[in-house]
């Protein structure tokens, strides 16, 4: 697949870091949600072209898959858990224009005691 091939099917832009880093492209589970989700899938990556763009997932059996996907479990820690969950959710809020985040949310700011 080429980079521009896995973008038209995840609907967004791959990260700068995915078209300068290959490392990026490993079939380490705590890389990247996206990494997790082609492994999760039964692929894993391989013959990584960076300057040409492309890369081949190849399916692996279902033993594989699941060894890679259990690898991942006990080495995510809350802080890459969290980094996830964030990047999981990216373009899921919508802010109405005009709202000001900045503005207070209560008057009185003092913390509970």
């Amino acid at each position: 697949m080429t980079f521009a091939e896995i973008e038209a099917l995840v609907g967004h832009p791959l990260p700068a870091s995915a078209r300068r880093h290959r490392a990026w492209w490993s079939n380490n589970p705590s890389n990247s949600v996206i990494t997790w989700a082609w492994l999760a899938a039964g692929y894993k990556s391989e013959q990584v072209d960076m300057e040409a763009g492309r890369l081949v997932f190849r399916r692996v059996e279902e033993e594989e898959r699941m060894s890679a996907v259990a690898e991942a479990a006990p080495a995510a820690d809350r802080a890459s858990l969290l980094k996830a969950l964030y990047g999981a959710l990216k373009g899921t809020v919508t802010v109405a224009d005009g709202t000001d985040l900045t503005a207070p949310t209560a008057t009185d700011w003092r913390a509970e005691r």
